[in-house]
């Protein structure tokens, strides 16, 4: 409803109840009217109330009308404007009112009552200054000022409450939304806040904070938060602020034996963000003992589902952390030594949640030349034994992966080890598409005509569109259109029909036949595939690799 139809209104009048002590009742008060004599008082009242005149609604003029309108339209805010004038007023204020609190402190240390009225005081400005967050165009005049120093300043007072108020007020001042509404006020301010080191001291103040208290419990959350928005504004801070300490108190944090709450999901979400995109955070935390931090904390969903929704998410951070941590080639040989195979495996055959995260995980240990020992490592605890049954059927139950996302994860880890593997470990694997009358095989070709048929789907879209973009941006969308899949399914058909017995290869035609595909197709795949390896590993592994789908394209 708009405005006018509000101004145009008019509610449909209602007569007004009449006292019950006005009815003439000749019954007791305690007494209960029988319905008929209820019925009878409504009709009498009814018929007095039908000869009275209800007064008329006002009238307003359509001159009055628009006088109103204009003034909805054009109301300004109630209060004073911060403008430079009145936040040089709010610093200096703040100013006076932390150095009082100062020379009082140094004045009489023992002596709290003689105190206590100065640091209400401070309290109180520090209040008014978070006024100034909601005018991020003012904050080059905080800088300027330096009130950021003597806000960072006071996160090592010797009272909590000053320090937790400070913490609240940098979690204002640095909100997305806010530093996106004034480009060059974020700029001064997020510069500020680096160059005073700021993440260093926050945590210096988080070591002090006892989450039992509820200020200093919501103080530690808030800190978390600052260090999100400063990383979300500038991603190139992550590793200032795990250089200064951060990655350590999280996995600190991690290790505490507490009953699950908010913080520890805040924790796991900032150790996530600091190693999404920053390599020497990954080998950082390697260095930290965090890959075995991680593992711990896993393995107690092995076999308990997370008790809420906040626990899963909580949960899935740690493993989006562990799968960021393995792009780290150091980090793979930390996570054989502290048995993070056996622990994914046995989390795949309990069935429970962290089934999904398990499969994410290994599919990251076992991919690329740096995968080579965890592969071998697989084969040998009998993982083949659970993630073929995988393979052969998606579960529905407690599957948090699309089913899309759970098939790339599976053929993904068997195409690795069949690259990794050696030996008789090599055997192995390959006698699995042997078995059952070769059911294994008919699987691959099932999966590889449902993906063929997607990437189709997605090229006559991009037809359809129009779509104009350069050769890189379009085989981007090929990729995320099933094309990645259909690659990993490919290679293992080229590797299981080259390697394998001469049965495989004949099933492969003639199901190929049956349904009116080709091999043509197949080497026309894996040919784009080994022209587009990307940046994984050194040079020289890409060009073997290279070498070696195409040995096996003029085999097939």
């Amino acid at each position: 409803m708009d405005v006018g139809e509000l101004l145009s209104f008019k509610p449909t009048p209602t007569p007004k109840r009449p006292n019950e002590e006005d009815s003439d009742g000749s019954e007791d008060e305690t007494s209960k009217p029988s319905k008929a004599r209820r019925m009878a008082l409504k009709n009498e009242r009814i018929s007095q109330l039908k000869g009275q005149t209800l007064p008329k609604e006002p009238m307003i003029t359509d001159k009055e009308r628009e006088d109103i309108l204009r003034f909805v339209e054009t109301e300004t805010t109630e209060g004073e404007v911060l403008d430079d004038t009145a936040v040089k007023k709010l610093v200096l204020n703040f100013e006076k009112k932390a150095l009082k609190n100062r020379e009082m402190r140094i004045k009489f240390p023992d002596q709290p009552e003689k105190f206590m009225e100065s640091e209400i005081d401070l309290h109180e400005a520090l209040q008014d200054l978070s006024a100034v967050a909601t005018v991020p165009d003012e904050y080059p005049l905080l800088v300027e000022l330096k009130c950021i120093n003597s806000l960072l300043e006071l996160l090592s007072h010797d009272n909590t409450d000053i320090s937790t108020k400070v913490v609240n007020l940098l979690q204002e001042l640095t909100d997305v939304d806010i530093l996106h509404e004034s480009e060059e006020g974020a700029e001064e301010l997020i510069k500020a806040l680096a160059e005073a080191d700021a993440p260093a001291l926050l945590l210096h103040n988080l070591a002090r904070l006892d989450e039992q208290v509820p200020d200093e419990r919501d103080a530690v959350h808030n800190t978390l938060g600052i260090i999100e928005n400063i990383t979300e504004f500038r991603p190139e801070l992550c590793h200032e602020v795990a250089k200064q300490g951060f990655i350590q108190w999280i996995l600190k944090r991690l290790k505490l034996k507490v009953p699950f709450d908010g913080n520890k999901l805040y924790a796991t979400e900032i150790l996530s963000i600091l190693l999404q995109n920053t390599p020497e955070n990954r080998k950082l935390l390697g260095e930290l003992d965090g890959i075995d931090v991680l593992l711990q904390q896993l393995a107690f969903y092995k076999r308990h589902d997370p008790s809420g929704a906040e626990e899963q998410e909580a949960m899935e951070n740690m493993f989006d952390a562990l799968c960021c941590a393995l792009m780290e080639s150091s980090n793979r040989d930390r996570f054989l030594r502290g048995e993070g195979l056996q622990l994914m495996n046995l989390m795949l055959r309990e069935k429970k949640m962290s089934r999904n995260g398990s499969l994410k995980v290994l599919d990251h240990a076992l991919a690329g030349p740096d995968g080579k020992d965890n592969c071998n490592k697989f084969v040998d605890i009998l993982g083949l034994r659970t993630v073929f049954p995988l393979f052969m059927k998606t579960p529905k139950r407690k599957r948090l992966l699309t089913v899309d996302q759970h098939e790339e994860h599976v053929v993904s880890i068997i195409a690795s080890m069949l690259r990794n593997c050696q030996g008789s470990q090599r055997q192995r694997l390959l006698a699995k598409f042997t078995e059952n009358d070769l059911e294994k095989v008919d699987r691959l070709l099932e999966l590889h005509f449902k993906y063929m048929d997607k990437v189709d789907r997605t090229e006559k879209e991009m037809e359809l569109n129009n779509d104009d973009s350069d050769d890189d941006a379009q085989y981007l969308k090929r990729l995320s259109g099933g094309l990645f899949t259909l690659q990993l399914i490919d290679r293992i058909i080229l590797e299981v029909c080259t390697a394998g017995p001469s049965t495989i290869k004949q099933r492969v035609q003639h199901v190929l036949s049956l349904r009116g595909g080709s091999l043509k197709i197949i080497r026309h795949v894996m040919r784009e595939y080994a022209g587009n390896l990307g940046d994984a590993g050194s040079e020289e592994w890409r060009q073997q690799e290279q070498q070696h789908i195409l040995q096996l394209v003029d085999k097939f």
